[in-house]
Parts: C-alpha cells; sequence; structure tokens
C-alpha cells in the first residue's frame, strides 16, 4: 500500500456529463446517454459553463470511446497538411479520431507541411470514417476510379527531373574544366 487513503470528493460535487448535461452515480467513468467521459461539477452549475483546458482537450472531448479501438487503418490520403488537417476535422465531427502520416516514399521534411499525408484511424471507426468521407465527396470508391496522379504522368515528371538533373551535371562540369 502507498500510505493514501482513498479520494475523497466535495460533498458538493456530482458527476455530470460535459455532451449533454446528464448526471450519474459516484463511480460511473461515462456518460450512460451519450458515451462521453464525465467530470465532476457542483450542483446546479451546467456543463455548459466550464470550458475545456485547452483546445486539445475540447478535441478529445469530441473523440466517442467505441470508434477509438484497434489498428490505425489508411482511409484517405491528403495532398498536404493542411489538407489533412482538413479530412482530420471532418472525421472528428462525427468522434472518430484519426492520425496523420507522411505517405511512405515521399522524402520531405517532417517541418514542411508539402508532401502527401495517409489519414489514418482504429479500426473501429473504419465504416463511420468512410461513410463521412464519401458524404462530403473527399474519397471516391467506384470500381474503375483512377489515382489523383496517373502513373504515365509521373513517368514523365521523373523523366523530366532527370533530364534537368544532367543537364545542370553537365554544365558544372564543363564550367570545371
Amino acid at each position: 500500500m502507498s500510505g493514501r487513503g482513498p479520494v475523497r470528493r466535495p460533498p458538493a460535487a456530482q458527476l455530470v456529463c460535459p455532451g449533454c448535461d446528464a448526471t450519474a452515480v459516484a463511480d460511473a467513468r461515462f456518460c450512460p446517454e451519450c458515451g462521453l467521459p464525465l467530470v465532476y461539477g457542483e450542483a446546479g452549475v451546467s456543463a455548459a459553463d466550464y470550458e475545456p483546458a485547452s483546445e486539445s482537450h475540447r478535441r478529445a472531448r469530441l473523440i466517442k470511446p467505441q470508434l477509438a479501438e484497434g489498428r490505425l487503418t489508411k482511409v484517405a490520403w491528403a495532398n498536404n497538411q493542411p489538407e489533412g488537417e482538413f479530412i482530420q476535422s471532418l472525421l472528428l465531427e462525427e468522434g472518430v479520431p484519426s492520425l496523420l502520416r507522411r505517405t511512405a516514399g515521399f522524402d520531405v521534411p517532417d517541418m514542411l507541411a508539402a508532401g502527401p499525408r495517409d489519414v489514418m484511424v482504429p479500426a473501429s471507426g473504419v465504416d463511420v470514417a468512410r461513410e463521412t468521407l464519401l458524404a462530403a465527396a473527399v474519397i471516391d470508391t467506384r470500381p474503375g476510379a483512377r489515382p489523383v496522379v496517373s502513373p504515365l504522368r509521373l513517368l514523365a515528371g521523373l523523366l523530366a527531373a532527370l533530364a534537368v538533373g544532367v543537364a545542370v551535371l553537365t554544365i558544372v562540369y564543363l564550367l570545371a574544366r
């Protein structure tokens, strides 16, 4: 034993839901109505009177616990960091937590907002995330849907970059003579 006694709460405090203002018994952890984590509140004070400690605290309150379980799964692809954050905000409005990860194979420093990002969600939130993104027309699941960048266009870009690189090296070589 650590020598500490049971945690005592003030007698005026009761558990309230910050989302729906429902009250709960003292040993409950989540709201029986909406599933949000409960907080201690004073009698006669509504949850609307409390402000979250920070923006991250407010965002965490929006997450539905049942959609936050399982391995991370890719549900969308964003062209850059701001676009990925927009997709994250769409998902958060539905209670789905998400994570942005730099797409593999793109060598862009993490400090830059450039470069493609994968939007990852827990396995339990994949269906809700896909429905949300389909409704917002962010993703396309038609059988013949083409990728954002066609393979031929990507090959042409790579060959053009290679040609420019060779031209620069040739000029440097000739000037160094």
